[in-house]
Parts: C-alpha cells; sequence; structure tokens
C-alpha cells in the first residue's frame, strides 16, 4: 500500500506482479467477511451474504487478491477493480449494503450516494478469536444509526440542551441514519440462519455516548423499526474503547475519530463520514 501511495502505478503493478504467488496477509475486516461468508453453508443458502472486491488496484494486483481470498480459504467470487479511479459507482450495479475502503473520498461519496460506507482503520487492532461461530457488529447511534438531529443539538446547545430535546421528543422516532440500511439487512440475516440451519450465528450491540434520559428515544426508534439489538450500551460519554474490547467486536462503525481511534486500540474500526450526510 505505501508503494501504491508513494509511486506510480507501473512500479506498483511491477511489485504485485513479482508477489503475484505470494498471498497477502489478512487485513483488518478479513475476520468479519470470513465469518459473514460463514452464512453461506449450502448451495440453497450460498447467496445469503456476498462480498465483492472493489478496488483502485489494477487488474494484475486484482489477481493477487483473488489469489490471497483463496490462499486463506475465504471464497470470493466477484470482484471490480478500477486502476487508480474511483471505484464507488459500482455500488449501485453490486445493490451493496456496506462498502468498506480505507480511501476516505470513497468513503465520502459512497455516503453521499446513499450506501453504507466507513473508512477502515488499518492500523486497528485485529479482531478477537474467542467467538469463532458469532459474527460481532457494533455501532454508534446518532449520524451512524439514526441521523444526526440530536447530535446536530449537542453540538450547537450543550449537553443540557440535548438532554431537554430528546427527553421532550421520546416518543418521536428519530430519522434513519446511513446505517439502518445495514442494520436492517443484519436483521433480516440473523432471523433467517436463526432455524439452526448454519454454525455462526450474530450478534449486534449499540454503543452510544447517550445516557437516561436520551436513552428512551433511540430504545424507541429500534422499536418503531422492529429492529432488535442484542446489546445496548448508553455510556453517558464514557470511553467507548474499554467496553468494545470487552464485547469485541468483529467491527465497530462510528461517526467521531476521536471515538474510532480509542475504538481502534482494541478492535477493528472504520469511520463514518457523517458531514457528508448531514443536512443543514
Amino acid at each position: 500500500n505505501r508503494v501504491f501511495e508513494q509511486a506510480d502505478d507501473a512500479v506498483y503493478m511491477r511489485l504485485q506482479l513479482d508477489r503475484l504467488e505470494r498471498p497477502a496477509h489478512p487485513g483488518v475486516a478479513f475476520q468479519l467477511v470470513r465469518k459473514l461468508l460463514a452464512f453461506n453453508t449450502s448451495a440453497a443458502q450460498r447467496d445469503r451474504v456476498e462480498v465483492v472486491l472493489l478496488s483502485r488496484n489494477d487488474p494484475v494486483s486484482g489477481l493477487r487478491v483473488f489469489n490471497s481470498a483463496k490462499h486463506h480459504g475465504t471464497p470470493i467470487e466477484r470482484g471490480v477493480f478500477t486502476r487508480g479511479r474511483a471505484p464507488f459507482q459500482y455500488l449501485h450495479a453490486l445493490q451493496a449494503n456496506l462498502f468498506l475502503s480505507a480511501e476516505p473520498d470513497d468513503v465520502r461519496a459512497a455516503l453521499h450516494a446513499g450506501y453504507p460506507a466507513a473508512q477502515v482503520y488499518p492500523e486497528s487492532a485485529r479482531a478477537s478469536e474467542a467467538h469463532p461461530d458469532e459474527v460481532r457488529i457494533a455501532f454508534d447511534g446518532d449520524a451512524v444509526l439514526f441521523s444526526d438531529e440530536a447530535e446536530r443539538v449537542f453540538q450547537n446547545e450543550g449537553l443540557p440542551a440535548f438532554q431537554r430535546h430528546e427527553a421532550s421528543k421520546a416518543a418521536l422516532p428519530l430519522p434513519p441514519g446511513p446505517f439502518k440500511p445495514l442494520l436492517e439487512a443484519l436483521h433480516r440475516l440473523q432471523r433467517a440462519s436463526s432455524d439452526g440451519s448454519t454454525p455462526m450465528r450474530l450478534r449486534t450491540a449499540l454503543v452510544t455516548a447517550r445516557s437516561a434520559p436520551a436513552h428512551e428515544r433511540a430504545i424507541r426508534t429500534l422499536m418503531h423499526w422492529n429492529i432488535t439489538v442484542d446489546e445496548a450500551m448508553f455510556l453517558g460519554g464514557l470511553d467507548k474503547g474499554p467496553f468494545l474490547r470487552e464485547f469485541q467486536p468483529d467491527f465497530f462503525f462510528d461517526d467521531q475519530a476521536g471515538h474510532v481511534q480509542s475504538a481502534a486500540r482494541h478492535v477493528p474500526s472504520g469511520q463514518v463520514h457523517a458531514e457528508v450526510t448531514r443536512k443543514p
């Protein structure tokens, strides 16, 4: 990746060609991908989850990526390689529920187009191996699962005004945020696999800086959506990192850079660039 960023693409292509038969090391999102693909346990269920490689790499480099995926036992069949051009425009054709990239501009473009997307922090801690038969995914609330309506009140007017605002609107569902479609897709996957037909399970968590009384609106919003999460942590401003370390997610999504940096010391993490979806 350093060669890709610092040299011309011809140098990068030669490097990848020289390493064509040398598998690349698993990245931050590898365990998330591997576990999600494990939901495809039979011919009848093979389309429950699909992972597509969508990359600025050239096709030669893409061949090494496919070879690496095969080496690590990760059955990825499709890929789009754009040799330096932004690849996000293919998300519509792929009907994507999630786009992960280390390129912040591509993430912003995907979010602007209405797709759940996050900037992966490559320096994140790797996922725990303590739950081999369970995918664990954690989400922030405001500006991620929910809109940033309430967060704007907090940023502009402070915590007391935020608490009053949320208490007064406790029964009014929050508008959806950029990651509601992903949560819905995971909820469908969770229900489809609840019959025990696959050894893989799914566990979700809401990890938010909200606290009482603002917790009520968040819970009621999920109820209104007919979506349940398995765990909810209303931390009232406490550092999320130690709590995520205990939950041990395969990935965590948050819009605040500070929260992502804290979380990345413990778990795989990505930033949702909320400024793209923020309404004036």
